[in-house]
């Protein structure tokens, strides 16, 4: 009793406390009056059409991709023009001390191809990570548009959903529209939450694989995979373990993908069902927790490609005779 009556104390005579205290109060009981105004979680596991009569490929992932692609433009010429005044400064030292934290990291794994792989290593990373943490921005999957039979117009809106006994309407900022005869469709969504995304990165990583293995070892390179030359036993165990590789090479492009896609879609899930149970307070640390995970989803993206990269370069007769 005498620590929660010097707790009390405390609070009532300490200013800062004080006020935190009635913030966080004020929040919560915010939270549980807007729950019933709120929106129902907007959960699409494809990423979805802009256009109700436009083309099906372009889609609210593929509009923030290219946001996205320009940001990575913007970044880099502004990054260059700050280069160039002298000594780097702000964006400029900034931007030089990630890209130069990269190099090391690309160098330790790579060795002496560190130059040849690091602008994919580099690129990689920063598209995947703008990707990741552009879902977190707040409107990204909240704002867009109505389409369906009733919709009035293509309009940028917000959808507040009100839950009533026997029916549930969807209101805009520009009218109200019945649920069963529209659908509200986000103006963008965080690319990597979209698997088309995913996969093509996934698959221009594996075939700069196969690159870099060709340009290495020639038409030697394939024989890890197409090794039907041995005779016997062994032969056959060689055959077998070609074609082993060969079904690695292809599940890699599709562990990429999924891992990516898999984290990233689940994280943007779980912040919109913590968002709708409790608005405020609540998903701050899953939000902290997100910004983490997209990090380490990035890194991880970029580190495998390169370790790939780095392997493919390097005959099975090389490890054969380091053996020797």
């Amino acid at each position: 009793m005498n620590r929660i009556r010097s707790f009390f104390t405390d609070l009532v005579q300490n200013p800062r406390k004080r006020n935190i205290t009635i913030g966080v109060v004020l929040l919560l009981l915010g939270s549980a009056i807007l729950k019933p105004l709120m929106a129902s979680p907007h959960v699409s596991l494809a990423a979805e059409p802009i256009l109700e009569n436009g083309p099906a490929w372009f889609t609210n992932a593929l509009l923030t991709t290219f946001l996205v692609d320009i940001v990575l433009i913007v970044l880099a010429l502004a990054t260059r023009a700050g280069l160039k005044e002298g000594v780097p400064s702000g964006l400029a030292n900034f931007m030089e001390m990630v890209i130069e934290a990269l190099y090391n990291v690309v160098e330790n794994m790579a060795g002496k191809n560190a130059k040849r792989f690091f602008p994919w290593a580099a690129t990689i990373f920063l598209f995947v990570i703008i990707s990741n943490y552009s879902g977190l921005i707040p409107g990204v999957g909240s704002i867009g548009m109505t389409h369906g039979a009733e919709a009035d117009s293509h309009s940028i809106l917000l959808e507040n959903q009100v839950a009533a006994a026997d029916e549930k309407l969807t209101f805009s900022l520009f009218g109200a529209e019945e649920e069963g005869h529209a659908k509200f469709v986000p103006l963008l969504r965080a690319p990597s939450a979209d698997l088309n995304m995913t996969f093509g990165l996934a698959i221009i990583a594996m075939f700069m694989v196969q690159y870099f293995g060709v340009s290495a070892l020639g038409a030697k390179y394939f024989k890890k995979f197409f090794n039907f030359g041995g005779k016997g036993f062994m032969g056959a165990i060689f055959s077998v373990v070609g074609i082993l590789e060969l079904v690695s090479e292809i599940a890699k492009v599709i562990s990429f993908a999924f891992r990516l896609f898999g984290n990233i879609f689940a994280g943007e899930v779980l912040l919109a069902v913590m968002a709708f149970l409790f608005a405020f307070i609540l998903p701050m640390p899953f939000y902290g927790l997100e910004l983490f995970v997209g990090f380490i989803q990035a890194f991880v993206f970029m580190m495998l490609t390169v370790v790939f990269f780095s392997t493919a370069m390097v005959s099975h007769d090389d490890h054969g005779d380091s053996h020797h």
